[in-house]
């Protein structure tokens, strides 16, 4: 692979659930396309961007930083599927999967940044 940031499990698995939120957002109301959907579309985008941003063979302190922004963007769309649920876009179980999945990939985050 050509790019470090591939071989990186956090960014492949923040791939996988970028295009899971991509999916689901497909299925909200028209009105929300400028509004949740574009929001939770460019968090989820963002976590996956920053990781492979901070990878790019600069500095240590560098790279944790940019996983600092990831693991906020994160968050950012787990506090996107509360406002999702509320408004009855999200069923409890799709809710849930995507939730423990980020739950998930935030531990993974946390994990390398306390590593490096």
């Amino acid at each position: 692979m050509a790019f470090r940031f591939e071989d990186l499990q956090i960014w492949q698995k923040a791939m996988d659930l970028d295009e899971q939120i991509n999916q689901l957002t497909k299925t909200f109301p028209k009105e929300e396309i400028y509004i949740l959907t574009s929001q939770i579309k460019r968090a989820a985008d963002s976590v996956v961007l920053n990781i492979a941003e901070g990878s790019t063979g600069q500095s240590k302190a560098v790279f944790k930083v940019f996983l600092g922004y990831s693991l906020r963007s994160a968050i950012e769309v787990v506090s996107c599927l509360f406002i999702a649920k509320r408004r009855n876009y999200i069923a409890e179980e799709n809710f849930k999967d995507l939730y423990t999945d980020y739950e998930v990939l935030v531990k993974m985050i946390t994990a390398l940044k306390n590593a490096i």
